[in-house]
């Protein structure tokens, strides 16, 4: 998808940013516009706009509450570095490597009151219900690290809460502040939760077979982590005999090496987990698709359409 068409929303969303970001001790706003600055692909708050747009509203209606769906998002990149101890996060050293962890935590809480400071009254209780289900995600996602086997089930769970609220909250935001119907808000709600989905399990694809310069941080870093993500669940599920005891030795493991990490990855391949977390995936953007079928067509409609089917077919 050719996003350099949205290059007008991108431009008006980062204005915002700029104009929210400023104050004093400048440290500690340097620190929270940090990782904005460095780029990414500011998705939720498109999101939010194409939302309002595709029920009739206008960009202004809600642009700051785009902004503030940016702003929670990067808010949890920070404390998610640092609470898994890692140094890179889109190709630069990450926020609590550069600024230090305690500025990191303070920069994080800074962008998470800023956004509640800058959105529409009208969605402040979507936003908070959407960043207290991301804490009780993180909290799944850092249990599951110590335990050697978790469910298909409990990791969709953990992904809806960690990932797919915040995109949910997005379009329902959106939806809500251009106006929509009820019917139309639940639909772009149920859109915005299932690619939260499908984005989260592409991730997941990518973390083992993306370029590591085009990702922006280790290819590998889930392994080393132990984390569970859905290609170790299918695979540990398939594999049989010593095949899958040494998957689960390296998963087990800190601090794994490269030979290692290669190896869980030809396993990965072996159990044919990546090609059933890709067809999974497929299958949440198809339900995505479906939910705003009806939706009266339009430009925005339909530029919701292909951002759908980037989710999968991404390769950063």
């Amino acid at each position: 998808m050719d996003f350099n068409k949205f290059d007008d929303r991108f431009r008006m969303i980062h204005e915002k940013i700029n104009e929210t970001l400023i104050g004093e001790p400048k440290r500690l706003y340097d620190a929270s516009g940090y990782l904005i600055d460095v780029g990414g692909k500011r998705i939720r708050p498109l999101l939010c706009l194409l939302a309002c747009e595709s029920v009739g509203g206008r960009i202004e209606d809600a642009l700051e509450t785009a902004v503030a769906m940016e702003l929670i998002h990067t808010f949890t990149l920070i404390h998610d570095d640092i609470m898994d101890r890692d140094e890179l996060r889109r190709g630069v050293p990450s926020v609590h490597k550069t600024y230090g962890e305690s500025t990191a935590i303070l920069a994080g809480d800074l962008l998470f009151s800023k956004a509640f400071e800058l959105c529409d009254p009208k969605v402040i209780k979507i936003l908070a219900k959407a960043s207290t289900e991301i804490c009780e995600g993180q909290e799944m996602d850092m249990s599951f690290e110590s335990r050697t086997y978790v469910t298909e089930r409990e990791y969709l769970k953990m992904i809806r809460k960690k990932t797919a609220v915040l995109i949910r909250a997005a379009t329902k935001c959106g939806a809500l502040l251009g106006g929509g119907t009820r019917d139309e808000i639940d639909k772009l709600a149920e859109y915005g939760l299932n690619i939260g989905i499908a984005f989260q399990i592409q991730d997941d694809i990518l973390g083992v077979l993306a370029d590591e310069e085009k990702l922006g941080k280790p290819v590998g870093s889930d392994i080393v982590e132990g984390k569970k993500s859905l290609i170790a669940i299918r695979a540990i599920e398939k594999l049989e005999g010593e095949e899958k005891e040494r998957l689960l030795e390296i998963l087990n493991k800190r601090g794994n090496t490269r030979d290692e990490i290669n190896l869980a990855v030809r396993l990965f391949g072996n159990s044919n987990a990546i090609r059933y977390c890709r067809r999974k995936a497929i299958q949440f953007v198809e339900v995505a698709k479906k939910a705003i079928n009806e939706l009266p067509d339009s430009d925005a409609k339909k530029d919701l359409m292909g951002i759908a089917d980037f989710v999968v077919e991404r390769r950063v």
